[in-house]
């Protein structure tokens, strides 16, 4: 059981670094490509308690979700899952019982019954977008979770086994308390994309828990298969910003422009100054062109500013103290 939370975790883990190396666009705000799922479905129990086959019973299960997608590829995700299980163990509900609690040959295993809520963390990863690329008119997407959770579970009925002292058992009901396990799990979801906003969704889940009844069957592991469909709400609309590449040959064509005008004005100041007086002094007037908006500009991921930045910034301070009556503009975007 702890190998399969372990699993998880890693799935979870592998899912959003593998993911995040190859995105192009990411979501600008916090609370952009927000959504919120609501599910039903049913589940089956993975195998009986005594191990010998999948289960037979149905037992009915409703999701709600809420999670984000960071970029069209890797996301988080909560889920809580509400209704029951259906356990099919290996208690006889007629003949008689071994020592270890097994039911002797030929007799009628019984079931028993769970209430219990199921809460998920899952890492998802778009698999239709890492693959193919962003499309946002893609019909069709399939998505991969994985991650850990808690089982919360109160056994309808609980069994025990009293020895007698006289060389036989006795099956007794025992407390009905509410249980707390750690789960693991990992699942496929299809996604239909009907609007910006709605998506219809069909999701496959498989789990492993430690049984609710502990020692008191042979199989200690609750496992069970769960399939929904339902409806996901994203809040303002599924919207993505592109990571655009900053055109570093414009910006330094743009500087160059400026060091040469500066060069120009630093010959023609010291050409003046080292100019002999004349008899008549002729006042020169020399027009300067003012540099526009200028662009400081920062790399993706960094927030320091290079070479070309701090020429920008120097000149822009000087304009800015040769006309103190002036008013300047600051506008900043990331």
């Amino acid at each position: 059981m702890k190998k399969i939370i372990i699993l998880s975790f890693l799935a979870a883990a592998a899912i959003t670094a593998t993911a995040q190396n190859k995105e192009k666009f990411y979501s600008e705000k916090a609370k952009d490509n927000v959504y919120i799922s609501v599910g039903a479905g049913a589940a089956l129990n993975m195998y009986k308690e005594d191990g010998s086959s999948l289960g037979d019973r149905i037992a009915p299960r409703v999701t709600v979700s809420l999670g984000k997608w960071f970029t069209p590829v890797w996301g988080i995700r909560g889920q809580v899952g509400l209704w029951q299980d259906a356990i099919q163990t290996g208690w006889a509900s007629t003949g008689p019982i071994a020592a270890n609690g097994t039911a002797a040959p030929n007799t009628t295993l019984e079931s028993l019954d769970q209430t219990n809520v199921r809460l998920h963390l899952d890492g998802t990863m778009n698999l239709s977008n890492l693959i193919a690329g962003y499309n946002p008119d893609r019909l069709f997407t399939v998505s991969m979770f994985a991650g850990p959770g808690l089982t919360i579970a109160k056994p309808y009925t609980t069994k025990n086994v009293t020895n007698n002292q006289d060389g036989t058992w006795t099956k007794t009901l025992s407390d009905q308390k509410v249980r707390t396990f750690i789960n693991g799990s990992v699942g496929l979801t299809g996604n239909f994309n009907v609007s910006r906003y709605v998506d219809i969704f069909v999701e496959a889940r498989g789990e492993l828990a430690p049984s609710t009844y502990g020692a008191l069957v042979p199989a200690r592991t609750n496992g069970n298969i769960a399939a929904t469909a339902g409806v996901t709400y994203t809040f303002g609309g599924k919207k993505f910003v592109s990571c655009s590449q900053v055109d570093e040959n414009a910006i330094n064509e743009e500087l160059n422009r400026y060091r040469r005008e500066l060069a120009q004005c630093q010959s023609d100041l010291a050409n003046a100054l080292n100019k002999k007086p004349e008899t008549i002094t002729k006042e020169v007037v020399k027009e300067v062109e003012v540099a526009g908006p200028r662009a400081i500009f920062f790399k993706i991921g960094k927030s320091t500013i290079d070479d070309y930045g701090k020429v920008n910034i120097q000149l822009a301070d000087n304009v800015i103290k040769a006309n103190p009556k002036k008013k300047n503009k600051v506008a900043c975007y990331a």
